[in-house]
């Protein structure tokens, strides 16, 4: 049998593990948690061995590992290709999982997406066959689901530019989304730096039972922490609750812990990994790993007083955990399932349930699927006809080659399921919903992770909740939100009550995991002569232009874009769906700049007051009028700003098209980040009722840019037209590192000028 993906780096990353662990333990002086042992020894040389401050310090380290998603790959690997390197410094792979559209089923479905996204396929596979990329074609699976079957490995690190990475956190990495320029870092053999993040703790104890799940984990996590309470943070699991989870378990709760605005999420070295390891055919790192298994987990004194070691500890007992829905809108609004029927009928919820989704990169594992099965084997025998559309989606060819020979795709299509490809589909709405009256508010539940407003299907109107993929398939099955599968029972065809046992399956597939064709193609173990394919008239592809540095002068006479009103994701700045067919080409992707925000002036997404010609424009038209009158922008927003995807294009579009600052209450991490790494100021109100007093017809200034320094504020001048003026005071965590980006214009121009 042959030898898994890079063994050899691997086995000499343990063959040194645990002299480096007694190294740092020794330098720091007291116990570390598993979190500690792998970014101290992840460190980069440029940074020494010492003990840094947590949500203070900025430190260099050095992954072991980039994983790409074919959305995000694009624009990562045309910044790539202009720093003159031959191959990548790591391992990298890419995968093509987002632009295969959820319509008519997996067959039709993949064979249109390799029609329709050709050109960007070909170019994909011609780069990643000429730097040495791994490349997993379209249908093979969805990134996190592939790197957690053949990648991951325990007290490794790695980043991936999607912020779902840390799903590899459940098999015991630090796995790290990021932007794309962040992965360039990386790529290019260059350190990659991160603020020292702060420790959340989560003591598990218990074992979950009947109907909760792994995923309820990480709702209740997410009712705890909101969207922004794991910033900064990196969430590590423990105890003996947590070794009770499976593997792929524990790789659902750090996948939704994105969902807290957590770094990653992680679990330490168990035998479910010992056994996952050895299921995907990776025995030989499993073996490394019983031997390696002290210095993968954190140190037990950590564990007996987390207190002490962490800056904040969650306790849950799973074996009270009762299962919870999480929404609308957001995936933090987390109901029991005992309080939820009550909350749809006081918060005016469409009751009638439109769709359940299973499957998705948080939850499409075998263990899973099988549970979900058991009850889709439930509703045949008990001649339960299923109210609501019910689609599938599996994570990986791997998975659903196996659950296809296990007949458990066969359950799913005898209650009326559409299996769909591969991908990640409705996810990140790539989803062709049959949807006959778009304005009618409507319900539909996922066991995915993110289920903000649009996201799914584009409409408003719909109100999607999060729930595990038993809950789901329950609930599609009564056709109601209000159903507790717990207590209540459902009328069958034949007029009887029946009642729904609790779900059962496999954590591992009984005859073992099986695939004719996985999807992988090795690279060429030379590329130099390999031509990267890129059309010159491509309206898909462009090759990129290095960004201009912002100067001072350019900020003195500014204007307002757009002053957006409260949650403002990533997804409204930047959206996914049909505009992922332009992640390659920053000049028409940029149309799709903040549209979804919404105005705060009149209340309205994609309507802003122009003053070149006062005129209400969409906002990429704004901004292009300000931009061709050298009229540069500012952005103002609230709370969490950027929060959810890893998608750079949220912070290279305003760059593209004029913005010099994007001034907020707060920042999401990763977004915060990829405006740095491009060249742009990003400012927080240092007294965040500041918000309010931004007028949209405003004249700004911002002053302190020349003498810009670590720590030291900036000052926004706002010039009203009735002759007042008013200052506000601009905090800033650029680091001198940092600012020399913006000194370049980005952090890849400087990247290109060390290379050059």
């Amino acid at each position: 049998m042959s030898q898994p993906f890079d063994f050899s780096m691997i086995q000499g990353i343990y063959a040194a593990y645990g002299q480096k662990i007694q190294k740092i333990r020794s330098v720091l002086n007291r116990p570390l948690t598993l979190t500690e042992k792998i970014l101290y020894s992840h460190l980069h040389p440029e940074s020494e061995l010492r003990e840094y401050t947590r949500g203070k310090d900025y430190v260099f380290f050095a992954p072991d590992r980039v994983a790409m998603q074919d959305a995000t790959a694009q624009m990562a690997l045309l910044q790539f290709m202009t720093c003159g390197k031959e191959k990548t410094a790591v391992p990298t792979t890419v995968h093509c999982d987002h632009l295969i559209l959820a319509k008519n089923g997996a067959g039709k479905d993949l064979a249109d997406s390799n029609i329709e996204n050709a050109e960007v396929f070909d170019f994909l596979q011609s780069i990643s066959n000429k730097y040495g990329i791994g490349f997993w074609k379209p249908g093979a699976g969805i990134i996190h689901q592939i790197v957690l079957e053949n990648y991951a490995f325990p007290g490794g690190m790695m980043i991936g530019t999607d912020s779902h990475t840390p799903n590899a956190g459940g098999l015991g990495m630090v796995a790290i989304g990021v932007g794309g320029a962040d992965a360039v870092d990386v790529m290019t053999g260059m350190p990659w730096e991160l603020k020292m993040p702060k420790l959340i703790g989560v003591k598990l104890t218990g074992k979950l039972n009947g109907w909760a799940s792994a995923k309820d984990v990480i709702l209740k996590v997410a009712g705890i922490l909101t969207v922004k309470g794991g910033t900064g943070a990196i969430v590590e699991y423990f105890g003996d609750g947590a070794q009770s989870l499976s593997c792929t378990g524990k790789g659902t709760i750090c996948n939704m812990g994105a969902e807290i605005g957590a770094t990653t999420s992680t679990f330490g070295y168990d035998e479910s990994m010992g056994r996952y390891l050895r299921a995907t055919g990776r025995a030989s790192i499993a073996d490394l790993c019983d031997q390696t298994a002290v210095h993968l987990t954190g140190d037990p004194e950590c564990y007996a007083n987390p207190d002490q070691y962490f800056d904040q500890v969650i306790h849950i007992d799973l074996s009270t955990l009762e299962p919870h829905i999480n929404g609308p809108y957001t995936p933090d609004l987390a109901w029991p399932l005992s309080q939820f029927a009550k909350a749809v009928k006081e918060n005016n919820y469409p009751d009638k349930l439109e769709v359940g989704l299973i499957g998705s990169c948080t939850n499409s594992s075998y263990e899973d699927l099988s549970r979900a099965a058991s009850l889709a084997r439930q509703a045949v025998a008990k001649n339960l006809k299923t109210k609501s559309e019910f689609t599938v989606t599996p994570g990986s060819e791997q998975i659903r080659y196996t659950i296809d020979r296990d007949g458990l795709l066969s359950d799913f299509e005898k209650m009326g399921a559409v299996v769909l490809a591969n991908a990640c589909g409705p996810c990140i709405g790539q989803w062709a919903r049959h949807n006959t009256d778009p304005s009618k508010k409507n319900s539909i539940i996922t066991s995915f992770n993110r289920n903000f407003s649009k996201r799914n299907d584009g409409n408003p109107n719909t109100h999607a909740f999060v729930a595990s993929p038993e809950l789901v398939t329950a609930l599609a099955i009564a056709g109601s939100l209000s159903f507790n599968p717990i207590t209540d029972t459902l009328v069958n065809e034949k007029g009887e009550q029946v009642k729904l046992d609790p779900p059962t399956g496999y954590e591992l597939p009984p005859a073992g995991f099986d695939v004719k064709d996985a999807g992988y193609q090795a690279p060429a173990s030379d590329g130099k002569n390999i031509e990267v394919s890129i059309r010159p008239d491509s309206k898909r592809l462009q090759v990129l232009k290095p960004f201009e540095t912002i100067t001072q002068e350019q900020l003195f006479g500014l204007r307002l874009l757009i002053k957006a009103q409260g949650k403002c994701t990533t997804d409204h700045i930047s959206m996914a769906g049909p505009w992922l067919e332009f992640r390659g080409h920053l000049e028409n992707i940029s149309n799709n700049c903040l549209i979804g925000a919404v105005n705060f002036f009149n209340g309205e997404s994609n309507k802003v007051l122009n003053f070149i010609n006062n005129e209400y424009l969409p906002v990429p038209d704004s901004a292009r009028l300000y931009k061709s009158n050298r009229v540069g922008t500012i952005v103002v927003g609230e709370e969490n700003y950027g929060e959810g995807s890893s998608r750079e294009h949220a912070a290279m579009e305003p760059r593209f098209l004029g913005v010099k600052a994007v001034i907020v209450k707060s920042f999401a991490r990763i977004h915060e980040t990829n405006l740095k790494k491009q060249g742009m100021l990003a400012l927080t109100f240092q007294n965040p009722a500041d918000y309010d007093l931004i007028r949209q017809d405003d004249v700004f200034d911002i002053r302190g840019y020349e003498t810009m320094a670590p720590g030291v504020p900036l000052e926004l001048h706002i010039h009203h037209q009735d002759g007042t003026h008013d200052v506000a005071v601009l905090n800033h965590t650029y680091n001198l590192q940092q600012i020399d980006w913006l000194r370049e214009g980005s952090a890849l121009n400087k990247i290109r000028k060390e290379l050059a």
